[in-house]
């Protein structure tokens, strides 16, 4: 009987061990099933961004080549003059002037100082920041931020700024910005952002929803489901079918001999 209780005792011990190394392998598995979903959301999320910015960056190039093909002329003298002198002429929007401009002089910003670097820094979906942040490389802001954003790069926004932000580049992508927007280079706005600021840069492709006013050296383009409350001041606009625009559009940046064309001394 001695022997075969322990032998007994040695089978059912070989039974727990095989089961015990069942259930880790299983385990793992899950794990490993578990990582490669997250996985694969992140490789969808990234190819939705760049889907979104290759897009913007395909309508901008064409109003450049257009650009390149007729002149600097793109927009008429008379069109230019028209929308001016509507500007001049409209109180409501010399007062709108007035106080954008005395909110820029209040508006804080970080000074960008040196050369971008490499680094780029992530701000996860799951992070709320508090507090003003700032870095010589790029951001990619998924989570909120309820300060000032300055970075020497790029800033990429699909989460939510509560405050100015200043960068080389900036591109949001159904996100959500209060604040003003001040750039180097280009401001992409992707479809299903939501702006509530002013935007300053050297060009802009405009396909969210902006209520304030946009400042911009070279090109705008506004593109279908775009809905802009605001004035536009560019060098030229291109407003694509179905955009929404309420305000003034302003080629104030055009090298066109407005007085000479009419020959106005």
């Amino acid at each position: 009987m001695g022997l075969f209780k322990d032998f007994k005792d040695d089978f059912s011990q070989s039974v727990n061990e095989i089961a015990s190394v069942d259930e880790k392998k299983n385990e793992k598995t899950t794990k490993t099933i578990e990582l490669d979903v997250v996985k694969n959301k992140m490789t969808s999320e990234s190819t939705d961004l760049k889907s979104e910015l290759s897009k913007l960056d395909g309508l901008l190039e064409q109003v450049n080549e257009q650009e390149k093909k007729n002149g600097s002329a793109v927009s008429t003298g008379a069109n230019k003059m028209n929308n001016q002198s509507r500007i001049e002429e409209n109180p409501l929007v010399k007062n709108n002037e007035e106080r954008i401009e005395d909110d820029r002089t209040k508006s804080q910003f970080i000074e960008l100082t040196g050369e971008a670097s490499d680094d780029v820094s992530v701000i996860t979906t799951s992070t709320t920041l508090v507090g003003d942040i700032q870095t010589t490389g790029s951001f990619d802001i998924q989570g909120q931020i309820n300060g000032n954003v300055a970075c020497n790069g790029k800033l990429n926004v699909t989460g939510t700024i509560i405050g100015n932000s200043n960068s080389a580049e900036f591109f949001s992508d159904a996100a959500k910005v209060e604040g003003e927007i001040v750039s180097t280079g280009t401001v992409k706005i992707g479809a299903g952002s939501v702006i509530i600021g002013n935007i300053s840069a050297t060009s802009a492709v405009i396909a969210g929803a902006v209520k304030g006013d946009i400042d911009v050296q070279g090109p705008v383009v506004v593109d279908t489901s775009a809905v802009v409350m605001g004035n536009i001041k560019s060098r030229t606009v291109q407003i694509n079918n179905g955009a929404v625009i309420e305000g003034f559009c302003s080629q104030t940046y055009a090298e066109l001999d407005v007085q000479g064309l009419f020959g106005v001394n």
